[in-house]
């Protein structure tokens, strides 16, 4: 059987984009699937009010090019939705790299030819430009993203609502104006916490459920100073070295001292300190806030208090309170979110205690009370980590899909390959450090292995490479035994699965920090792609 290429790539996100780059220098044929009508991936979809990234702009940005990093210019601290959207377009066309790709084109399936050891891509359109049929690749690399399938909640009723229902992760891509409209959120997450800020200020009225209150820090965004972008640009390769040194590959100091044995005054103006600069540092404002319940409650206890002190009513700010320690779900980071809810055109509904009953025709039923509005919006999050890799069906060895291998949970070697599925690659999969670091280096740490991997097959002149069963074993032990060490296992949350009913309860997320997983699987390749079966 002929091969059409070297590797198929499914999306043309960040990890797509740079994949396909990397495979062009080294000389292979590439051919990319996207669903959508361009690139970005993440920051194609997530089009919602008040999107932004998480992780100051300066570091979530690519460092494969010193010739990118100089002439892009970044406005803000943190990088909204439209400039991120911008930045890929930019990357996209600066490398040539839209010459491979094929948009609105979905990959529907993709089964492993055991006999000629290649893989059969089956796609399917999501629109006009896109192309259905079936193409040949001797690998196939997965570039999905880890929050890219989104969970749309089964509430009884929700399609008998009248008015028109937004999901924050399938936003219109030619925005939607609230100005005059009644509108209820469903959902307290990171992207509910970025949007309802923006929402409120348009809206008539905006009534806002919550399940599960969040913590949250201040963003503090501001314009870029100039002064700041010219140090930065003129010592880029030292701030990318640095942040190779830290768990979560973010240049941010993180103080050795513990919070529990910090005198009270001293560790109060440490959280002060780092609540005042913002964002996600305000976790390395202590070493063991995340290994130590009583230094995590300091923490939570200094946030939570912060909540009192922006919001006025005081039955408001309880409900905000959240329960949990900090740290266990992923950190939010916003721009007056606590805020809103002084607007007398913001209404919280604290629904921990009780599910909603039901959507209606005009709203929805809460604790036996009927809400209505215009317009209804999910915040609901994503499937994380395998939604969308199971949304394919891939076969491997025996016909055996993806989906009956992961029955039980997410199993992989290195978060990268699947036992029993030969020459199939994921950027960034469960088992990684992906979604608990700033992605950008974890997607160019995983490009350059599976890149490395493909030219060292080729010198060998093996063309099929595969994990091998205890090699898989031994790392998912490991994933699970360093994920019991912090208290992020100690909570239902996104990491586990616990927002999706009926998913398997598992640590997907690689907890021992990016410097440790550089080193496994420098250790790995050192030793000959030790753990690989190579034919």
């Amino acid at each position: 059987m002929s091969i059409d290429f070297d590797a198929v790539i499914i999306g043309a996100g960040f990890g797509g984009m740079y994949m396909l780059h990397r495979l062009r220098q080294k000389g292979f044929t590439a051919r990319v699937f996207e669903a959508g009508k361009g690139v970005g991936g993440t920051w194609y979809w997530n089009r919602y009010p008040g999107a932004r990234c998480d992780v100051e702009s300066v570091q979530y940005s690519y460092q494969f090019s010193s010739e990118l990093e100089q002439e892009w210019e970044w406005s803000e601290r943190y990088a909204t939705q439209p400039e991120l959207l911008r930045y890929a377009n930019h990357v996209a066309d600066r490398f040539d790299l839209r010459r491979d790709m094929r948009f609105e084109t979905r990959v529907a399936r993709a089964t492993f030819d055991e006999a000629a050891s290649i893989w059969k891509v089956e796609t399917e359109r999501t629109g006009a430009s896109g192309t259905a049929g079936s193409v040949t690749a001797r690998f196939v690399i997965t570039a999905m993203g880890c929050l890219s399938s989104p969970n749309t909640p089964k509430i009884p009723g929700l399609e008998e609502f009248k008015g028109p229902t937004y999901h924050t992760g399938n936003w219109p891509h030619e925005g939607v104006d609230f100005t005059g409209k009644t509108v209820g959120v469903i959902g307290t997450g990171s992207s509910a916490i970025q949007s309802i800020p923006v929402i409120a200020e348009q809206a008539k009225h905006l009534t806002v459920f919550q399940r599960t209150a969040n913590y949250t820090v201040p963003a503090h965004n501001r314009p870029l100073d100039p002064d700041y972008v010219r140090q930065v640009k003129a010592n880029y390769p030292e701030m990318r070295r640095r942040a190779k040194t830290k768990p979560a590959g973010i240049d941010f100091t993180i103080n050795p001292a513990s919070a529990v044995e910090t005198p009270e005054e001293e560790r109060n103006r440490q959280f002060q300190e780092r609540w005042d600069y913002g964002g996600l540092g305000f976790m390395a404002s202590f070493s063991d806030l995340l290994l130590n319940d009583d230094s995590n409650k300091f923490a939570a206890d200094f946030v939570r208090a912060k909540i009192g002190e922006v919001v006025k009513d005081p039955e408001t700010a309880a409900a905000l309170v959240p329960k949990n320690i900090i740290g266990c779900k992923r950190l939010c980071v916003d721009t007056g979110y606590w805020a809103t809810f002084n607007r007398p055109n913001v209404t919280l509904v604290d629904i921990s205690d009780e599910p909603i009953e039901r959507i209606t025709a005009n709203g929805l039923r809460a604790k036996g009370r009927d809400y209505t509005f215009d317009c209804l919006v999910l915040a609901t999050g994503f499937d994380a980590m395998t939604g969308a890799l199971l949304k394919v069906d891939f076969r491997g060895r025996g016909g055996v899909s993806l989906k009956e291998r992961w029955n039980e949970g997410p199993k992989t070697y290195l978060g990268l390959t699947v036992v029993g599925f030969p020459n199939l690659f994921m950027i960034t999969g469960p088992g990684s450090p992906s979604v608990l670091t700033n992605m950008l280096p974890s997607i160019e740490q995983h490009v350059d292995f599976i890149a490395d991997c493909l030219e060292a097959l080729r010198r060998k002149g093996k063309t099929v490479i595969e994990a091998e069963p205890q090699a898989q074993e031994a790392w998912v032990g490991h994933v699970g035994d360093v994920s019991n060490i912090t208290l992020r296992s100690t909570c239902s949350s996104w990491y586990v699965g616990a927002n999706i009913p009926g998913k398997p309860r598992v640590f997907m997320p690689y907890i021992g920090g990016l410097p440790a997983y550089i080193q496994a699987c420098e250790k790995v390749v050192a030793n000959g792609y030790e753990g690989f079966a190579l034919a």
